[in-house]
């Protein structure tokens, strides 16, 4: 048996925004936490850095808006904690046709719900935000309470927290074997650890660490580009003139987001929900041909609709994101080892609610009653992972 020094009660593999999170719980409630990170940090590599996300409850599902109630709630207190502002409140403006059946749901679920929204007519959206241009008579649906969350910042917030409440951040330490067991085992380049648990968040890298332990979830990694337009007025999209961040749904097989001018001055963030498929250990290559479709559909997009942007990206980034086939997380135990917990296939809107991720993985890694329904985040839903992978 470890000497009990070395005995940890739960490591958590990966320091993006879920795996700090859950280490954040963990150490909250006086569990021996390590939080090791392959990258030095801070890094650009995986999904989780950037300068900004769209917060919101504005979603199809009402387990989402269910769980965002709260996580507004962690949100502040990281906030009050680190004694820094974290998030802005500008609105999440979705715009569609009228017919359109997701807004119709979302307004619903809003709804029920009782989440404080307004609908605006074509002519509403025009007097209120003349510089959009609607093509097709499109109708808004507004989420009062949508807004940014500084992104970058909230990750530093919550590292530095971790390990002021005693957690132990260990990066540029990559793991290369894990040992299941009644103690995990867990190998790094650099030495050995054991844990009575351990949660796996490592984003595209999932299941580099899975494939070992019997089991490959049906995740697939995509490499997205987030690009920024130039304002020909500077600030007339910008959260000064109470821009709101949007989400445009029905265009395109994915909607396309935009946040208010703000992190790069006199640029505002516009891309497409979606990318190209890429090897997480080959993202910072060169752009292939193929990769600039998505940016071509925002580019026309842009010139459609936003009249007072230069329709060509004036900074482009990447990010990773690692998708499930139904767009939900996977929340849940190894099916063969119980004190292995995995996070993953956060599909491009984990961000947000990655207060309660968090939370809901650090009550499996304890074997706590879970706060929320877990139906619709576990492995099993996908029938596809039999006894053979196993």
């Amino acid at each position: 048996m470890a000497a009990q020094k070395d005995l940890w009660d739960a490591i958590v593999i990966g320091a993006g925004i879920q795996g700090c999170f859950t280490a954040y719980h963990l150490a909250k409630h006086r569990k021996r936490v390590l939080l090791l990170e392959q990258f030095f940090l801070p890094h650009s590599r995986g999904s989780s850095h950037g300068q900004s996300r769209i917060i919101r409850k504005a979603y199809l599902e009402d387990f989402y808006t269910q769980m965002m109630h709260e996580c507004y709630q962690i949100w502040a207190q990281l906030e009050h904690e680190a004694g820094t502002q974290l998030h802005r409140q500008t609105g999440l403006l979705l715009l569609g046709m009228k017919e359109n059946q997701e807004l119709k749901t979302i307004q619903a679920s809003l709804s029920r719900q009782r989440v404080e929204h307004q609908c605006l007519s074509s002519e509403e959206l025009k007097q209120r935000f003349p510089n959009i241009r609607l093509t097709r008579g499109e109708v808004g649906l507004l989420d009062n309470s949508g807004g940014v969350l500084y992104a970058y910042k909230a990750l530093r917030a919550l590292q530095d927290a971790v390990r002021q409440l005693g957690g132990i951040v260990h990066d540029g330490e990559k793991v290369v074997e894990i040992n299941p067991g009644l103690l995990v085992k867990v190998k790094t380049i650099t030495r050995s650890y054991q844990a009575k648990s351990l949660v796996i968040t490592a984003g595209p890298w999932t299941n580099q660490l899975l494939r070992p332990l019997g089991i490959e979830l049906p995740l697939q990694t995509l490499r997205i580009n987030v690009c920024y337009w130039r304002e020909r007025v500077p600030g007339s999209y910008g959260v000064s003139q109470a821009f709101p961040c949007f989400l445009w749904l029905g265009l395109y097989p994915h909607h396309l987001y935009g946040l208010p001018a703000g992190e790069y001055p006199g640029l505002m963030k516009v891309s497409y929900h979606h990318g190209n498929h890429a090897d997480p250990e080959e993202r910072d290559c060169p752009t292939a041909r193929a990769d600039i479709r998505d940016v071509q559909i925002v580019s026309s997009f842009v010139r459609d609709h936003f009249p007072d942007l230069k329709p060509e990206p004036a900074v482009m980034e990447s990010c990773m994101y690692t998708n499930t086939p139904d767009e939900h997380f996977i929340l849940d135990r190894h099916p063969k080892y119980d004190n292995i917990v995995i996070g993953a296939g956060f599909s491009g809107h984990g961000f947000k609610l990655a207060p309660v991720v968090g939370k809901i993985l650090y009550e499996l890694s304890m074997k706590l009653t879970p706060s929320y329904d877990l139906a619709p985040f576990r492995i099993s839903r996908f029938p596809s992972l039999g006894k053979a992978h196993l």
